[in-house]
């Protein structure tokens, strides 16, 4: 299943290896070496392969606290393996072409990374190996079944506590404390910082030059969603790098618009044929903060909050696809489906980026939910409305634990409604 040999990758890499601490090994630190000129203001569009013509089914199956596989750490090797084949039939029952695995969820790894430790979601210890290949694996058996596995990471999220002594020994989070902020009560790396930006680009373009990828795939955590009455404490970083920058929002939009960029250009040059997928908050920007937002009134703008410029990446063509997450119900007071459906359709319009929707089925029965969620339609109406826009190209559903339980019969409507029959999957012949 590995792709290509790793010999180009450490060619070069030990003086930022030495330099990061990892000593003179190369091979922990393989492909290190960034090109010159990586920024965004330097390429133009990147678009390296013609938009998919097929239709995207999708459904995202996380790891982060075992949400949806393994259903719990510590199950043995043969276990999760048969649990995870379970998720990747029901894939098949549902009608669906794709399968996005949660690969990276908290610096940490499914697969046997020279960059970052065994995941604990796996062993219930990090950095314990769980015995097999789990990546390697569902890539494999994905295949198998005629779905695309697209392999999903958290690029900054270092774990969901604050104690760096709860990480396994050796972690790089532990190795280099300066790179971490504690926020909301988990761990950061601090995006303003170039070397994390290097490092953390390493760890995930890793699992792409080892396995036979149908996607590259992040989803929305950039800088952390904000927490009322605490400060992301980057100010150091800011008096270092941010001098270029009128204030420190318009630096922060910059690194991030960095990260996707460079991750671009290196994912192209590592696995060409392999898209890039970013699956951010539904909302760029509200129109009453800037004209060319969405008629919502949410509570969170992707823009100002994360610092992630959702729309911008679209236009430019900076990644290859987009899931835009619409969690909310048709006719919802501050962030209508409907009306964002519109936007983002606006958006992808012309741009070099397929436009995937990300559809809440985990919302669907669920009794805390408004009522428009407890009608087993509501999902499948959200695809007729959907269907009525040109540059929505497919949908995909969070999550697996509810693609298979379908509380309430919604995953099944949409099945009957819109997946009479099978189709090829979108990058897959």
């Amino acid at each position: 299943m590995r792709r290509m040999g790793r010999r180009g990758f450490v060619t070069g890499a030990a003086g930022t290896a030495a330099a990061l601490g990892f000593g003179g090994d190369t091979a922990a630190y393989a492909g290190s070496a960034r090109a010159s000129g990586a920024g965004p203001e330097g390429g133009g569009r990147m678009r390296r392969r013609p938009q998919r013509a097929s239709e995207f089914r999708g459904m995202w199956m996380a790891t982060v606290a075992n949400r949806d596989w393994p259903s719990r750490s510590g199950l043995t090797a043969v276990q999760q393996r048969d649990e995870l084949l379970t998720h990747l039939d029901t894939a098949v029952a549902r009608r669906l072409n794709a399968v996005v695995l949660q690969a990276r969820p908290t610096a940490d790894a499914l697969w046997p990374s020279p960059y970052e430790p065994w995941a604990q979601c796996l062993t219930g210890v990090q950095g314990r190996d769980p015995g097999w290949d789990p990546l390697g694996t569902a890539v494999e058996e994905a295949h198998a079944r005629g779905l695309e596995l697209h392999a999903w990471f958290n690029p900054y999220r270092v774990a969901n506590h604050t104690d760096p002594a709860r990480l396994v020994a050796w972690h790089p989070a532990r190795r280099h404390p300066d790179w971490v902020v504690p926020y909301g009560g988990k761990l950061y790396y601090n995006p303003g910082l170039p070397e994390v930006r290097a490092f953390v680009q390493d760890a995930m373009l890793d699992a792409a030059g080892r396995y036979a990828l149908d996607g590259f795939h992040w989803d929305d955590y950039f800088y952390p969603y904000p927490v009322a009455g605490q400060t992301f404490a980057d100010d150091e970083a800011y008096a270092r790098y941010g001098g270029d920058h009128p204030d420190k929002a318009s630096w922060r939009r910059s690194n991030i618009d960095l990260l996707v960029a460079e991750t671009a250009r290196r994912l192209r040059d590592v696995a060409p044929e392999v898209p890039f997928g970013i699956s951010p908050f539904g909302v760029w920007r509200n129109a009453a903060t800037d004209p060319l937002g969405s008629d919502t009134r949410a509570g969170v703008q992707t823009y100002d909050d994360l610092y992630a410029d959702t729309r911008t990446w679209v236009r430019e063509g900076w990644i290859d696809y987009v899931v835009p997450q619409l969690y909310w119900h048709l006719g919802n007071e501050s962030a209508d489906y409907a009306k964002l459906v519109a936007w983002w359709d606006g958006v992808a319009r012309d741009a070099d980026c397929a436009l995937y929707l990300g559809e809440a089925l985990y919302k669907a029965g669920d009794p805390a939910q408004p009522a428009a969620w407890q009608d087993p339609a509501e999902l499948s109406r959200h695809l007729d409305v959907a269907g009525s826009y040109p540059s929505v190209r497919g949908h995909c559903f969070f999550a697996a634990r509810e693609v298979a339980a379908d509380r309430n019969g919604a995953m099944a409507r949409v099945v009957e409604d819109h997946y009479p029959t099978r189709v090829r999957t979108p990058g897959r012949r």
